[in-house]
């Protein structure tokens, strides 16, 4: 009896690791399966749009996060590495983030890439910093045209985004595409409803008092579709530099229409604006968000939330109140 005994010990020893083997790749498996896929998303507007309309169908990494400059974002190692590993990467285009088409090359990622711009007819503004105003988003000058990338600043391009990401969201998540599409429809509900109330604040401000100064040329879209004029001593990118002339002229043009609402943005070098607003004689009167959004302590952690805040300051500054 005893023999028969130390005779199956070791058949006993080979079949437990085998077992606790098997064990181990049914775990894994199952946190593999666990795990939500990973979306890339170039910066952070993006970035909230993707979790609004995912939520924990995915796990979510925003390149260029809240207040980071996307138009002179530099990438991570890191960055490259998770990239490598996405169910689905989503861009602005029209050259806003292109540095992510270029590590997309170098990371070589074959996944989908959605552009949230796809079906959206660009504004055309000058490529190089131009002081004079852009009424209601139509471009002047004799530089060369450029699309310009900003089209979120227009909620109604904004819901066009929303509504390209989901269909690439469900494309890369089958699975979850009944899920998506409920949040998205609920998403895009909200969007609608934010666009009527910014129609109808800014419509309370009389027309000759719409004229706003700010950073950089970011508000294009913005003043197309609410009708307002955008004045910006830099141009479509945070790295131009105006000339001194542009920002006399406009210095100038302050004084001679009256204009209170001088705001600078939430990135960038404040000395040209504050310097162009001390000469004009008037005061900077707060802080706008265009091209990221703030930190989740902030005034403008997502979206929505950048266009109340920014509407909550234009409106008063226009109509010369203090903010």
């Amino acid at each position: 009896m005893l023999r028969r005994t130390l005779l199956s010990l070791p058949a006993l020893l080979l079949a437990a690791p085998a077992t606790t083997r098997a064990q181990a790749t049914g775990a894994q498996a199952t946190r593999a399966q666990a795990t939500p896929p990973l979306v890339v998303a170039s910066f952070s507007i993006l970035g909230d749009m993707v979790d609004e309309i995912a939520g924990d169908a995915v796990r979510l990494r925003t390149l260029a996060g809240p207040n980071v400059d996307a138009h002179s974002f530099a990438p991570r190692p890191s960055d490259a590495q998770a990239l490598r590993g996405a169910a689905l990467v989503v861009r602005n285009g029209l050259g806003f983030d292109s540095w992510i088409d270029r590590m997309i090359r170098a990371a070589g990622y074959r996944g989908p890439v959605a552009t949230a711009t796809d079906g959206i007819t660009p504004l055309q503004m000058d490529g190089h910093s131009h002081g004079h105003g852009h009424s209601h988003g139509h471009r002047h000058g004799t530089a060369r045209q450029v699309p310009d990338p900003h089209a979120w600043q227009d909620l109604r391009f904004g819901i066009q985004y929303a509504r390209n990401i989901t269909t690439a969201l469900k494309a890369a998540l089958p699975a979850q595409a009944a899920q998506i599409e409920s949040r998205a429809a609920a998403y895009v509900a909200r969007l609608e409803a934010l666009d009527a109330w910014v129609r109808t604040e800014i419509a309370a401000v009389p027309e000759a008092r719409r004229k706003v100064v700010t950073s950089h040329d970011a508000f294009g879209y913005f003043g197309a579709a609410y009708g307002i004029t955008f004045l910006a001593p830099q141009g479509i990118s945070t790295e131009a530099e105006p000339s001194a002339a542009e920002v006399a002229r406009l210095i100038r043009q302050i004084r001679a229409e009256s204009i209170t609402a001088v705001f600078l943005e939430n990135m960038g070098n404040p000395a040209t604006l504050e310097r162009l607003a001390r000469e004009a004689g008037v005061s900077v009167q707060g802080k706008l968000y265009a091209d990221a959004l703030s930190e989740a302590t902030g005034p403008a952690a997502t979206y929505e939330a950048m266009f109340r805040h920014n509407v909550g300051v234009l409106v008063p500054a226009m109509r010369g109140q203090a903010s």
